[in-house]
């Protein structure tokens, strides 16, 4: 009797690169543009790990001139080609470090010097001069500095470079989480994922490996047998206010401390943010009383702060190398600095490379740098070229202001449907991203156009961009066979197209939720109540049949998938018993 027998799918490359972070995205960006074949690799969606969960500060350098000089020079340095590559990403804010009226001078002091041996471009102004600018400031505010300090939007820059990427060659896969590295005789050959929407295995052959897993880059290390990569997950909270307080960049000018930063970010401000030494960069949880330290913060630089309302509250884990001159758990000590470990003199594994630590702003010069020594171990000589070409959305395009969309919309406002009011998202904006990638969940949509990251938390937007996703999907299933019509097709694909639409909405819902609980009161209380009563009233979503195995699948999703780490899930979302090795948590960045 013949017996069926799965073959795993099989692909070919030169180098695997493991993490679709901003670190990631530039190695990859980097080796295709050198020549070599490349296949990216990412657990969950392009950016949504710490990349998707910062304060969206492009640094100027100013915050490390005192407390890590080499940092703040790279900062610098990576500042002027960022605006210059993405700059479609960045909004240029300008920066100010201030000295409020409950901070010493002593940093002040030392500011303008560390500056200029730093190579930091920075300049006194009057205070009458920062008012001006932006009067929300304390009147009382002793001295202000003007840096080159910017914004970024983390996903928009991440996902340019993997478009430059894949227009060299390179292959991406999102949703496709490592499960094994083999090594054979000494030397890495191959890399294991397994594809987290489909269930569905594939071996990636190659001869090389980069491992950018920021905080995770121990868990990736490990698959290969490599223990001792001590990257410690520095978590810090933080918090988006409902609208922009500042437009100016807000740095205290003190020694790096918890909610030191207010960063104007495309329609919000954002204030962060906590350092403190996490167990498990997927487990971040978040105290009430740093939410209450955070407002408190902001209060000191800009008065009234602590009466705006807040409309989310996330964390994330910074990838920080561990620092033998300091205590284990004073993250906020270690050095921001990179740090690279080649793993074939390290540990006897030749093939293999990790790379950590390093900021957002100098995510490309971490690619290059660590593309240069994987070049210098497989003796080739190939030069760099990232720092000179703009990313194809960024080309001959400016740098990006906060009232383009309203000009976007001022243009079609006729003739495209608005989805999500508080981010002026279109129907057409939605359908050309489900276009490129219909797999797609609400959260994956959410990354690239900003559903649901306004006053209103998706409790409008959500409802609507899972209808025109519902459409969307019926449509697509009828021209994948172009013999029937949806009409035509079984009660059961129709009833399937449903349960995907309606898990999809749900856990968009729940990921929002996350960052909404711990700001439960004031006006954000009853936003929430608000959306309670149109989900869970109008739409008696919390009694909707249980959603299928299939469902759940298709979106993705870790923590929905494999279950979490506190045991508690949404109405309808039972965690899966299938892996208990995985846990992850629904928290989801802004």
């Amino acid at each position: 009797m013949w017996k069926t027998v799965q073959i795993m799918k099989q692909l070919n490359t030169e180098v695997v690169v493991i993490g679709g972070g901003a670190t990631g995205a530039g190695t990859v960006r980097d080796l295709a543009m050198r020549g070599f074949q490349a296949i990216l690799l990412e657990r969950a969606d392009i950016a949504q790990g710490t990349t998707g969960r910062f304060h969206g500060l492009l640094h100027s350098g100013g915050r490390y001139v005192i407390s890590d000089p080499h940092s703040a020079t790279e900062c610098a340095a990576e500042n002027e080609i960022v605006r210059r590559i993405h700059a479609d990403a960045v909004e240029e804010t300008g920066g100010f470090f201030v000295v409020t009226p409950s901070d010493s001078e002593e940093h002040a002091d030392k500011f303008l010097q560390a500056a200029h041996d730093t190579f930091v471009p920075a300049s006194e102004i009057t205070v009458a001069a920062a008012l001006k600018r932006e009067p929300r400031l304390h009147p009382g505010t002793k001295r202000v500095f003007e840096v080159r300090d910017g914004t970024v939007d983390g996903w928009r820059m991440t996902w340019g470079a993997i478009e430059s990427a894949k227009a060299y060659g390179a292959k991406v896969y999102p949703y496709h989480r490592a499960i094994d590295i083999i090594v054979r005789d000494s030397a890495v050959e191959a890399v294991v994922a397994y594809n987290e929407k489909t269930g569905e295995q594939v071996q990636i052959n190659c001869r090389f490996v980069i491992n950018c897993g920021g905080p995770w880059a121990g868990q990736i290390a490990s698959l290969a047998g490599i223990q001792g990569v001590d990257v410690v997950p520095g978590r810090g909270i933080m918090v988006a206010m409902n609208h922009r307080l500042v437009n100016t960049v807000i740095n205290r000018c003190v020694y790096p401390a918890d909610g030191d930063i207010i960063v104007p970010a495309h329609t919000v401000c954002i204030i962060g943010t906590t350092d403190e030494a996490a167990k498990d960069p997927d487990f971040l949880p978040i105290k009430d009383a740093e939410v209450q330290q955070m407002l408190d913060a902001g209060e000191a630089m800009i008065p009234g702060f602590r009466d705006s309302r807040a409309v989310h509250v996330w964390a994330g884990a910074r990838p920080l190398v561990k620092d033998t001159r300091v205590n284990a758990t004073d993250t906020r000590h270690m050095s921001r600095g990179m740090s690279i470990l080649e793993h074939g003199e390290r540990d006897g594994i030749h093939g293999m490379l990790t790379i950590a630590g390093g900021k957002l702003t100098t995510y490309r010069l971490m690619a290059k740098n660590v593309v240069d020594v994987m070049c210098e171990v497989l003796g080739e000589k190939r030069e760099c070229i990232t720092a000179s070409e703009a990313v194809p959305s960024a080309q001959n395009r400016k740098t990006h202001l906060v009232s383009d969309r309203l000009a976007q919309r001022e243009a079609d406002r006729l003739d495209d449907q608005i989805v999500c009011e508080c981010e002026l998202v279109t129907r057409s904006m939605i359908e050309a991203e489900l276009s490129q990638a219909p797999e797609s969940n609400i959260d994956d949509l959410r990354r690239k156009l900003r559903i649901g990251m306004g006053p209103c938390q998706g409790g409008f937007c959500a409802l609507r961009t899972a209808g025109i996703m519902h459409d969307f999907t019926k449509k697509d299933a009828a021209n994948n066979d172009p013999a029937e019509t949806v009409s035509t097709k079984s009660c059961d694909s129709s009833a399937q197209i449903a349960d995907r639409s309606s898990t999809m909405l749900r856990l968009f819902i729940a990921n929002r939720a996350q960052g909404i609980r711990p700001l439960l009161f004031g006006q954000q209380l009853r936003e929430a109540a608000l959306d309670k009563w149109i989900f869970s009233g109008a739409l008696d979503i919390d009694h909707l049949p249980s959603p299928s195995s299939t469902a759940k699948l298709a979106t993705g999703d870790l923590g929905l998938n494999h279950g979490r780490h506190d045991g508690i899930s949404p109405v309808g979302f039972e965690p899966s018993t299938s892996d208990s090795q995985l846990k992850y948590p629904q928290e989801e960045a802004q």
